[in-house]
């Protein structure tokens, strides 16, 4: 199975990069078209991918194709590759705010579709991507995309009425949380800490904190009753939290995200 990426930027990458490391494709099958020169030679050096000379050529050498070029710049791409693609290839586009209905108008009426949000924990092999298949897809194709996925972290199906908010809080999310992370160190730093230190604490305390509520099946609210005792530290921290807008802002960080997910769907396309 051979895969190739139109465009190499850091989403593709982090899957390229997780697909080699879990050994689901050898690097000589993965195959990269990239419009920057010295990104092309860096991650020729780094992995021992091929590389394509043409989108067409890409296309047409391979069995999976990622289109992992941003939506801006999506349309005149399909527009182009369009002609080389068949039934015998998977597209699966990795395009935020990018519809099935626009994927499938622009890559012919009979190409296999996927589409992907996922995001760059993928490159550690944390990353959480959600996908839905285009009206053509066949079953196969299901379970192919949640191997391809699966190998660098975890992958569900979901509705693609979803997207936008799948976009703003697994594709945006690891800023979010890296902010609220930095806020956090940043604080513990006004208090004494080293700063190295401070950072460790923070890093690991939130990714503990993650695969206990993930590997235990607890709630976030049961994890914060269990962690905070009457009149404890704990619950000094929570009562500021709870008084003050943070979920407001909270709710506000995931609407303007998910807004800009649905307008970058609407972009107008770059001229040729």
């Amino acid at each position: 199975m051979r895969i190739g990426f139109l465009g190499a930027g850091k989403m593709a990458e982090a899957i390229f990069a997780g697909l080699i490391r879990n050994q689901i494709v050898p690097a000589a099958d993965i195959r990269i078209r990239e419009v920057v020169p010295q990104r092309v030679r860096d991650l020729r050096r780094r992995y021992h991918v091929g590389v394509a000379g043409t989108a067409t050529e890409l296309v047409t050498g391979c069995d999976v194709v990622f289109l992992a070029v941003k939506p801006q710049d999506l349309d005149v791409l399909l527009q182009e590759v369009a002609p080389a693609l068949t039934t015998r290839q998977v597209v699966i586009s990795i395009a935020a705010g990018k519809t099935l209905t626009q994927l499938q108008k622009l890559a012919g009426p009979r190409v296999r579709l996927v589409r992907v949000m996922p995001n760059l924990a993928m490159m550690v092999g944390e990353g959480m991507s959600a996908f839905c298949l285009g009206r053509h897809a066949r079953p196969a194709d299901r379970k192919l995309a949640a191997r391809l996925l699966g190998c660098c972290g975890r992958a569900m199906e979901l509705p693609e009425r979803h997207f936008h908010a799948v976009t703003a809080l697994s594709g945006s999310g690891p800023a979010f949380f890296a902010y609220a992370l930095a806020g956090l160190a940043d604080a513990a730093v006004a208090e004494g800490l080293p700063a190295d230190a401070a950072r460790l604490l923070a890093e690991q305390t939130m990714l503990g904190a993650a695969r206990y509520l993930l590997e235990t099946g607890m709630t976030p609210q049961a994890l914060m009753q269990a962690v905070a005792s009457p009149k404890g530290t704990t619950a000094a921290g929570l009562a500021v939290l709870e008084a003050s807008p943070m979920r407001q802002i909270l709710g506000q960080t995931i609407q303007a995200a998910a807004q800009r997910s649905a307008e970058l769907g609407r972009v107008a396309p770059k001229p040729a």
